[in-house]
Formats: C-alpha cells, sequence, structure tokens
C-alpha cells in the first residue's frame, strides 16, 4: 500500500476539474412521457387516464401530470387521498382523480374539499363513504383474484344493488400477471371481471399497461397505463424518460493488489485508475447493482462499478478511458431502468421510485 500524497498533489491523486454539478443531475424528459402516453392511448378505443402515484414513479407529480393533462389526460389514478389532495392543487377543478386506497379513516374532508373519486374496496369503505359524503363520487375496486385490494365476488354480489343505486363511477379490478401476456392468470381474471360486471350500466376499467398491450378484450372504457408511461417494461417500444448524470469528484492510480471501498471488495488486478462519484444507496442507487453494473462515458465506454456501492460514494474503474472523466451516466438510453433493475434483482418500478431527492432534478420538453 502506498502512503498518502502530502500536498500538493502528486499526479497519483488528482482531483477532478471542477465541474457545474456538485450532485448528480436528473433529467426527465416529458416529451418521451407524452409519446409513450400517447402510444398506449393510440392503442385503446376507449379513455386512456393515466397513474401517477409515489410522485409520478419518483419523476414529479406536478410537472408530469400537468403535461400529461395538457395532452389530454382527462382521468388521473393515485395510491392515497394525501397523494390527490396535492395532485387536485396542480390540476385544477377538472380533472377525474381516483384513489386506490379507497375512503380510509379520517379522509372525507380532503376527499370532499378536494373532489377525490375514493375507489371503494369493502363493505366497511361503501358504509364509511355513505355515511360522510352521502352523494359524493366514488368508484368500486372488485377483487379478481390478485387477493391485494377491492371486493370479492361474494361481498359484491351482496351489495352490488345497494352500490348501484348509488351511481358508482366506475367499476375497476386489477391485473396480476400483465407482463406475462401468456400467462393463465389474465383470462381467469378477465372472465371474473365480466362475471362480477357484464350488463351493469356502469363504466369498467381493467388493464394497466400490460393489459393495454394484450389487446381490446382487456380495455373495455378506461385503460389507465403506469409503468409504461415512464419508459419501462412490459412496454418494449416505450421512449426512455430518464438519464442519471453522476459527478466525479476525484480519480486515483492503485496499483495491482491495491483495494477499493467497504470490505476490500474490489481488487486491482493490473494498474487501476478509480473515479469516485457523488452518489450512493442515499441517493436510492441500490447497493445490489455494484457486482454487475457499469456507468457509461461521454463515448460510451463501459466503466464497471468498483467495490461496493456506499450512502453518497461509488468507485468507477476508468482505466480504460484515456482522460479523467468529469461526469459519468448510470442511466440513460444506452442503460434504462429496467437494465438496472436486471442487475439488481429487481424491476423498474423499484429503480424508477427510489430515485432520491439529492439529485438536481432537469426537465426538458412537455
Amino acid at each position: 500500500m502506498r502512503a498518502a500524497a502530502a500536498f500538493p498533489l502528486t499526479p497519483t491523486l488528482t482531483v477532478a476539474k471542477p465541474s457545474p454539478m456538485s450532485t448528480g443531475t436528473l433529467t426527465i424528459d416529458l416529451d418521451a412521457i407524452l409519446a409513450n402516453w400517447r402510444a398506449l392511448d393510440a392503442m385503446s378505443a376507449g379513455e386512456t387516464a393515466a397513474v401517477v402515484k409515489s410522485d409520478a414513479y419518483g419523476l414529479g407529480t406536478a410537472r408530469v401530470a400537468r403535461s400529461l393533462a395538457h395532452a389530454g389526460a382527462r382521468s388521473f389514478f393515485v395510491a392515497v387521498a394525501e397523494e390527490g389532495a396535492a395532485l387536485r392543487a396542480t390540476l385544477g377543478p377538472s380533472p377525474a382523480i381516483y384513489v386506490f386506497s379507497g375512503h380510509m379513516p379520517g379522509d372525507a374532508d380532503m376527499i370532499g374539499d378536494t373532489g377525490l373519486i375514493p375507489m371503494l374496496n369493502s363493505l366497511d369503505q361503501m358504509i364509511r363513504h355513505a355515511e360522510a359524503l352521502p352523494g359524493h363520487p366514488f368508484g368500486i375496486q372488485l377483487d379478481t383474484g390478485m387477493n391485494r385490494l377491492g371486493m370479492e365476488p361474494g361481498e359484491w354480489a351482496a351489495v352490488r344493488d345497494v352500490a348501484l343505486g348509488q351511481s358508482p363511477a366506475l367499476l375497476i379490478s386489477h391485473l396480476a400477471c400483465a407482463d406475462l401476456p401468456d400467462h393463465p392468470m389474465n383470462r381467469q381474471q378477465l372472465h371474473a371481471f365480466h362475471e362480477m360486471t357484464d350488463g351493469l350500466d356502469v363504466p369498467r376499467c381493467l388493464a394497466n399497461t400490460g393489459g393495454v398491450l394484450m389487446g381490446p378484450d382487456y380495455h373495455f372504457d378506461m385503460c389507465r397505463p403506469g409503468i409504461g408511461v415512464y419508459g419501462g417494461r412490459p412496454f418494449a417500444d416505450a421512449r426512455p424518460v430518464v438519464t442519471l448524470d453522476l459527478p466525479v469528484i476525484q480519480c486515483r492510480d492503485l496499483d495491482p493488489g491495491e483495494t477499493v471501498g467497504y470490505a476490500n471488495a474490489f481488487t486491482a488486478h493490473r494498474p487501476t485508475r478509480i473515479a469516485t462519484v457523488a452518489a450512493g444507496y442515499g441517493d436510492g442507487i441500490l447497493r445490489a447493482l455494484g457486482p454487475q453494473s457499469s456507468l457509461l462515458a461521454e463515448d460510451g465506454t463501459a466503466c464497471p462499478i468498483a467495490g461496493r456501492i456506499s450512502m453518497d460514494l461509488i468507485g468507477v474503474d476508468v482505466t480504460d478511458l484515456d482522460h479523467d472523466p468529469k461526469s459519468l451516466q448510470l442511466l440513460g438510453t444506452e442503460q434504462g431502468v429496467d437494465d438496472l433493475a436486471d442487475n439488481a434483482g429487481t424491476i423498474g418500478y423499484e429503480i424508477l421510485t427510489s430515485l432520491g431527492a439529492r439529485y438536481l432534478r432537469r426537465y426538458i420538453g412537455g
């Protein structure tokens, strides 16, 4: 192991040239989001809503939803009433905002004051809504086999006539295996949805992104794509939406046998140049990405992660570059959210929704 260099810096320990970035820059392409939504909308004969829960999958509900509304989206889905109230403040009174979690205790004022439409999931929620907000719009979520949210067939049969007497705005269910179009669960759930809703004079919605792609049998009156709008699977033709560039703080040389990071997880087997970038799992870059992932230089050269991803820093092997980079790219057109998800053994949804608050967020288009 070499001794630490004394000031002034020697050639073996250099600081990268000053960069305009002090943290990573997350660029969100609103035009790509709109192109993806329009492409999915073109596949559906009915209305196409947009799912913007979890801060629009981590990309910023306010900017994303405003762009989608300007492009023609008239209905939006969120997870909880608090998300819906914030969205109403952004979009104004016109769009319909549906709440997947339904009417939870304490939500009545928020639902009533901001004009949200809770998707009632149980008899208890139905009673709560009727007592707290008589005459206020609502929808019904039905469980067709996912066993997550919604009324099961027996419960729905018991309350259906009462519910229909109050004129629900929408009937929905959720597909468990839509990202696997040949999975028998899809047809099973489609059949169950027909059995529970056919002949009822209420708009219906079953299709998420995967459901849109499976064709018109799943479309009904409304589709509600989510992940496909943001550039993820199973929408293979989606335009990439996010780019993440990470600034290099420092570069150093290693002799063969020297190590990098916690637990000596990387050992240099040749004279090696290491760049340390300003990001880590505190910014949503999952530790599990490390052994399989690379960052990309401007010319497209893949620079492997060296050692463990730590909270704020990542070591990157830049030996094969002919210069010290000012920044390296983790996400972009050549390496998308699903590529990183594969490396980490997870899904693109988690990559997107984990993106941290420290990034400089830059929106283009829209």
